[in-house]
């Protein structure tokens, strides 16, 4: 995902951000504080280091709560530092091994997204900041981290440079998904059917795929780099969602135009928002209605326009069709049903 900051209503309108004016001169340019300072990596590695601990953490409750270690849930939210200090001191490192793998698994694919957007406004000469990994309170989230983001600083007038800056991330983080989905499942010990009540977790199409094709059990323990793989597919779905400035309505905007991403957006939007309230009235999940409203305000904000309209050309194209096959494979329907 990334933060594009100089949105406008239309070409002939001032970006919201000053230092983003079109009139904007080479030397006032060169004059802006560079985005490799010592201190602003700093900041990045910061940040990233945080993430790793609130990761770490939340992987070892999960790895904890599946040895039956948290009975209540003040013991599930103490369950990480508890355990990784007794089961350490003991020379017992299962808890921590898990919670390492898992972070390493997510954020070396969320790392991979932002750096595939990064790296291709490098490639266009567009200033962007390194990734912000966001953490998040462990335990009381799923994945320990609110994800990561890049910061794009300067417009982008190219249709071709829009188009690929967006689709270069989600691909670059399903190159890396794939891979760990797979390990993740072949790896996986079958569980037995449970019968009480509660949360669950579905499957993407990609991990349907892949226990069909390599004969794998439906119902699986849970491990550290299959929920890390899970939560990727997930983000990647979100991002790719054909809507206002995420991946999808950026490669959506490139591809259509103006007129077809506003028509599309809000189509999309629509159905969101039914499969939102069908989701809530059969299995009580909020995920889709808490992303309806994302997608609401996306719709509100809309999409800068690009001045240089040339073609995208059939490999662009090609990525694109590539891009849908990718949301498919990531999308579920209801991801998490309550029973």
């Amino acid at each position: 995902m990334r933060l594009y900051s100089n949105f406008v209503e239309s070409a002939n309108q001032p970006y919201l951000f000053p230092e983003l004016q079109q009139s904007e001169s080479l030397a006032e340019r060169a004059k802006a504080p560079s985005e490799l300072s010592a201190s602003r990596v700093g900041f990045h590695i910061f940040l990233l280091f945080a993430t790793a601990i609130t990761t770490t953490l939340t992987g070892a409750a999960f790895a904890v709560q599946m040895q039956g270690g948290a009975d209540s849930f003040v013991g599930e939210l103490l369950a990480p530092f508890f355990a990784i200090a007794q089961q350490s001191a003991a020379g017992n490192y299962e808890a921590l091994a898990s919670g390492l793998l898992f972070t390493f698994t997510l954020l070396t694919i969320l790392g991979a997204h932002e750096l595939g957007h990064y790296f291709a406004c490098r490639y266009y000469g567009i200033r962007a900041t390194l990734p912000f990994f966001i953490p998040a309170p462990p335990v009381l989230t799923p994945f320990g981290t609110f994800g990561a983001v890049i910061k794009i600083k300067e417009p982008i007038y190219s249709r071709r440079a829009l188009f690929d800056i967006g689709i270069a991330g989600p691909l670059a983080g399903f190159v890396f998904a794939v891979p760990a989905s797979i390990v993740g499942l072949i790896f996986a010990k079958a569980a037995a059917p449970s019968t009480s009540a509660g949360m669950q977790f579905n499957d993407p199409l990609l991990f349907i795929i892949v226990m069909k094709v390599m004969g794998l059990p439906k119902l699986i323990e849970w491990n550290p780099v299959y929920w890390a793989a899970w939560g990727s597919l997930l983000v990647t779905a979100l991002n790719l969602f054909p809507v206002g400035q995420l991946d999808g309505g950026h490669v959506l905007y490139a591809v259509t135009g103006q007129r077809g991403h506003r028509l599309i957006s809000r189509v999309v939007c629509a159905s969101l928002i039914l499969l939102a309230v069908l989701s809530m009235l059969w299995y009580s999940s909020p995920v889709w209605l808490v992303w309806s409203l994302v997608l609401l305000f996306m719709l509100k904000i809309g999409h800068p326009p690009v001045i240089e309209e040339e073609p995208l050309g059939v490999g662009r194209i090609a990525l694109a069709i590539l891009a849908i096959l990718v949301f498919l494979l990531c999308f579920m329907p209801f991801p998490i049903t309550m029973s």
